[in-house]
């Protein structure tokens, strides 16, 4: 299922969270490439997008778990677990996310 999350020019280097009916996504412009990944930390529900970007990950800013943006691993304890991640796309101005 494709959800529009919101406009291209609202894209930045820092994540945009969006709330959906699937729950809340952090959409932003890394390197020309549009990500998009669940904004809930796997160790404690943590809102992922007020972290730290280091490269291609994202740092909670809770507890300081790190997750691969485009793959949704976990790379830092206390994290265990990785985060969903989506395909993105601009289609005619807008961001949409494919949802499985």
């Amino acid at each position: 299922m494709k959800v529009t999350v919101c406009k291209e020019y609202e894209l930045s280097e820092r994540p945009l969270v969006v709330e959906t009916d699937f729950g809340r996504i952090a959409v932003l412009r890394k390197d020309g490439e549009v990500l998009a990944f669940e904004d809930v930390c796997t160790h404690d529900d943590g809102p992922l997008a007020e972290g730290e970007i280091e490269g291609d990950s994202i740092v909670c800013p809770r507890h300081g778990a790190s997750f691969d943006m485009k793959k949704g691993t976990a790379l830092r304890m206390p994290a265990t677990e990785g985060i969903a991640t989506f395909t993105a796309v601009i289609r005619d101005g807008q961001v949409e996310v494919e949802i499985d």
